[in-house]
C-alpha cells in the first residue's frame, strides 16, 4: 500500500492546565472519543488509534466516508465519536461497544451507531508533509481541504477569542464534550509530545468505598478502589474508581483497609454483578481495550467515605478514573448520593457539528 508522505504516527498530545490561557492560540473543543491518524491514498483507508492500533475494521461505514470526503492522498489528525441518533450529544459508551471481535457484529453496529470523525489538523496533503509547518496554516489548509466535506466528516470548530472559548467549556458539556483545548498557532507538529493544552472540567464527589483491587506489582498493595453512590432507590451504584497512589501509600491502605474487610454475602454488590458492572463498556480501566485485565476486588463494608476528583460522568459512571482527595470521616456513607452531582446544561450537539 502506498501511503501518502508518512509524519509522524503517533498523535501529538497535550498536557493539562487549570485555566484556558491568553496569548496566541487556537482553541478547539475538546472531544470525547477515540483519537485516530486517518491515512488514505486512493481506494486504500487506514485508522490508527493514539496507541497505533489499527481500527478501520471497527469502523467500515468511517473508512467508506473517508474515501468520499478526504483528498485521494491525505494524512489527518481527528477523534472518532459516536452521537445519539438525533445529534443531541456524544455517546461514548455507545462508541466502546464498536470494539467487537465478531465482524458481524461490527457491521451491524456500524448502521444502528454509525460513528463520525472530527478532523482536527491536517499532516500529510498529496507528497507534502505538513507537519514542520505552523498550526496557523495546518489549520488553513485543513479547512480548504475539507471544504466541501458533509457529515459525518467533520472540521472542529476553532477560534482565537479566549472569551469564545472560556463559553465553549462551559455550554459544550452539555453535549457530551469535556473542556477545551489551546494550540499554539506557530507550533510544529510533534509526535508524542505534550505541546497543546487541555482545560478539563473538575469536580469533586463524596462516594462510598465499597472494595478494592490489588496492584499488578503484587498482592500486597491496592491498585485501586471502587467507589459507590446511592440512587434514588437506596442501592449502592458501582460509579467508577480511584487509583493513582505512590506504591508506598497502595501498601499502607492495603493494611488500613484490613478492618472493613468482608464478604460478598450480604455486600451491596454480589459476585456476579459487580463482575458484569466492571466488565461494561463504561469501565473507567478500560477493559474494552484489554480485556483479560484481572476486575476481581475485595469487598469492603460500605462505611468509609471519600472525597474523589472526577472530571465529568458518562451515564451513572465517572467517565475516566477518579482522584483522591482525602477521607471523609465526617460523612454518613448513607448521604452519599446522585444528588450532590453537578448536572451541565443541555446543549444540542448539532450546532456544534454545524449540522443544526
Amino acid at each position: 500500500m502506498r501511503l501518502p508522505v508518512m509524519p509522524p504516527v503517533a498523535p501529538m498530545l497535550a498536557k493539562s492546565i487549570k485555566e484556558i490561557p491568553e496569548g496566541p492560540f487556537a482553541y478547539e473543543p475538546k472531544w470525547d472519543g477515540f483519537r485516530s491518524i486517518v491515512f488514505r491514498d486512493g481506494d486504500e483507508v487506514e485508522i490508527g488509534s493514539r496507541n497505533e492500533r489499527p481500527m478501520t475494521r471497527y469502523f467500515p461505514e468511517v473508512a467508506q466516508a473517508i474515501k468520499a470526503n478526504l483528498p485521494e492522498r491525505a494524512v489527518v489528525d481527528g477523534e472518532i465519536v459516536v452521537p445519539d441518533p438525533d445529534l443531541h450529544r456524544l455517546e461514548f459508551e455507545t462508541l466502546q461497544q464498536r470494539i467487537h471481535p465478531a465482524d458481524s457484529r461490527v457491521r451491524m453496529l456500524a448502521e444502528a451507531t454509525p460513528a463520525h470523525v472530527i478532523a482536527f489538523d491536517l499532516l500529510a496533503l498529496g507528497d507534502d508533509d505538513l507537519t514542520r509547518r505552523p498550526f496557523a496554516e495546518r489549520r488553513a489548509a485543513l479547512e480548504d481541504a475539507l471544504a466541501d466535506a458533509s457529515s459525518p466528516i467533520h472540521v472542529t470548530p476553532a477560534t482565537r477569542d479566549v472569551e469564545v472559548a472560556r463559553r465553549w467549556f462551559e455550554e459544550f458539556e452539555g453535549a457530551g464534550l469535556d473542556g477545551v483545548v489551546a494550540k499554539p498557532l506557530e507550533g510544529i507538529y510533534q509526535q508524542d509530545k505534550r505541546v497543546m493544552f487541555k482545560i478539563k472540567h473538575e469536580r469533586t464527589a463524596d462516594c462510598v468505598v465499597a472494595g478494592y483491587r490489588l496492584h499488578k506489582s503484587g498482592p500486597d498493595a491496592v491498585g485501586s478502589l471502587l467507589l459507590g453512590l446511592y440512587d434514588d432507590a437506596g442501592v449502592l451504584a458501582n460509579v467508577g474508581v480511584i487509583g493513582a497512589f505512590p506504591m508506598e501509600r497502595r501498601r499502607a491502605l492495603l493494611e488500613e483497609l484490613q478492618p472493613w474487610v468482608t464478604t460478598f454475602d450480604g455486600h451491596p454488590w454480589d459476585w456476579e454483578q459487580a463482575m458484569a458492572e466492571a466488565r461494561t463498556p463504561r469501565s473507567a480501566e478500560g477493559s474494552r481495550w484489554n480485556p483479560k485485565k484481572d476486575l476481581s476486588f475485595v469487598p469492603l463494608r460500605p462505611e468509609r467515605v471519600v472525597e474523589a476528583r472526577y472530571d465529568h460522568m458518562e451515564g451513572n459512571r465517572f467517565r475516566h478514573t477518579g482522584q483522591f482527595v482525602r477521607w471523609r470521616s465526617d460523612r454518613d456513607p448513607r448521604s452519599c448520593t446522585f444528588e450532590q452531582l453537578e448536572e451541565p446544561v443541555s446543549f444540542d450537539l448539532a450546532e456544534i457539528l454545524g449540522t443544526g
